[in-house]
């Protein structure tokens, strides 16, 4: 109740360079937003990739109760603030920081940064032109500063210093540092770089956001525990718990010059598989184990994709997923504005959702939750639910299920709810 109190009123005043913890923004609105500011024409070649050190564990409390002003909630956040915790039956003070997963946390955050703008030196014409020596996206404690000069880069980090520390908070040494545009850095996943062209571009380089090393390296280690883990296991199980986890990686970088990326990693996938029949098929031949294992997805030429016939399962491939470029949200853009809401409709309609079903869902919902009436694409789990459940001989269709928020399907179940909750989510007739 708290936060659906304080985050209007701060959505109306937060800055539109941050994309953290907000609803209708997220990680790519802030990629594309440095993919607008990093042209390879730029007048900011030089970037200060900036981490604020535990920014959640580290908040002062008297600046972000500050910063809060006179909300009718305001003792109530300091109780939670100051309230502690038990770890091996001791009571542990929190003199610093936020509560660890609470609810309005993030929002505590986003309102303990704002003014990082100001802080620069940074403002906008009447128009929404930028104004200044700087530019910055920030993604929650995540920043990046776009600079002219290397020296100027150096000044930022020297001005954003005595500001952060009046909130107690510090720039993490090693993971703050000073590259050229040229050079390439990573942000959310991302590496952006300017890669030299000089035969096809006036300004002799193009940029290039890809998935960085780092996000390579870290699913195919995921990945390669799966094939490890369903050993033993029968095939429908693997492709059941892998395709969530290719399906969700791939859409996340799909805003990205990723497709050479996704071949790769099918590439990968493939001679993991063969190896993982290999393994459970020791004695069998190489065309029986063809035979039993791969065939042609519907829809598609490919033939070699991993199969459960007998379950009529099929292992996804990243390079099914389509790269799709993202539409940025503009600045002062709130889900809150009355004369905005068929703008974020159309925008809700437009954003993949990763699981099919979810999507399929979504899409027959226009992207609100039939119980609380707000956007599913809010930042809380989503969970299906069937409207006339299994037990009393409900099915699987579509026309009997609901995609709502975890917290909504929660009170759907709960016995204490309303007839009000029933009806809203009888059996579509459409």
């Amino acid at each position: 109740m708290v936060k659906n109190a304080l985050e209007p009123y701060w959505e109306a005043r937060f800055e539109g360079i941050s994309y953290g913890f907000r609803p209708g923004r997220g990680c790519h609105d802030a990629i594309q937003k440095v993919f607008c500011l990093a042209r390879p024409d730029t007048t900011r070649p030089w970037v200060l990739d900036a981490d604020i050190e535990g920014a959640f564990n580290n908040i002062g409390h008297t600046a972000l109760v500050q910063a809060i002003g006179n909300c009718p909630a305001r003792e109530l956040i300091k109780q939670w603030l100051k309230a502690g915790y038990v770890e091996a039956e001791m009571l542990h003070p929190t003199d610093t920081g936020v509560p660890q997963g609470g609810v309005i946390s993030p929002l505590l955050l986003d309102v303990a940064l704002h003014g990082m703008e100001q802080a620069l030196g940074t403002s906008y014409t009447p128009k929404g032109v930028l104004r200044g020596t700087y530019a910055v996206v920030r993604y929650a404690d995540d920043c990046v500063v776009f600079c002219p000069t290397q020296e100027k880069a150096i000044e930022a980090q020297r001005l954003l210093a005595p500001w952060l520390g009046a909130r107690g908070l510090r720039l993490s040494d090693e993971k703050t540092h000073i590259c050229h545009l040229q050079e390439g850095f990573n942000f959310l996943g991302f590496n952006i770089r300017h890669y030299p062209t000089p035969k096809s571009s006036r300004s002799g380089y193009k940029l290039l956001i890809k998935p960085s090393p780092d996000s390579i390296k870290q699913i195919k280690r995921k990945l390669k525990g799966l094939w490890r883990k369903h050993v033993g296991s029968p095939t429908v199980a693997l492709i059941n718990e892998m395709n969530p986890v290719i399906s969700g990686w791939s859409n996340y970088f799909r805003i990205g010059v990723a497709k050479e990326v996704f071949t790769a990693l099918d590439r990968f996938m493939y001679q993991r598989a063969q190896r993982y029949m290999r393994q459970r098929h020791p004695r069998k031949s190489v065309a029986w184990r063809t035979q039993k294992y791969w065939g042609q997805a519907l829809g598609r030429r490919d033939r070699w994709v991993l199969q459960d016939k007998q379950c009529k399962a099929t292992l996804r491939k990243c390079a099914w997923t389509k790269i799709v470029r993202h539409w940025l949200v503009p600045k002062q853009y709130s889900p809150d504005d009355p004369s905005l809401q068929a703008y974020w409709r159309q925008r809700r309609s437009r954003t993949p959702t990763t699981p099919d079903q979810h999507g399929q869902l979504a899409r027959r919902q226009q992207g609100w939750c039939p119980l609380c009436h707000q956007g599913l694409e809010n930042g809380e789990d989503l969970h299906i639910h069937h409207v006339i459940p299994q037990k009393h001989g409900g099915t699987d269709e579509v026309a009997n299920l609901r995609l709502v928020h975890h917290n909504c399907h929660r009170q759907i179940h709960s016995s204490s709810a309303p007839l009000g909750v029933r009806r809203l989510l009888e059996p579509c007739t459409r």
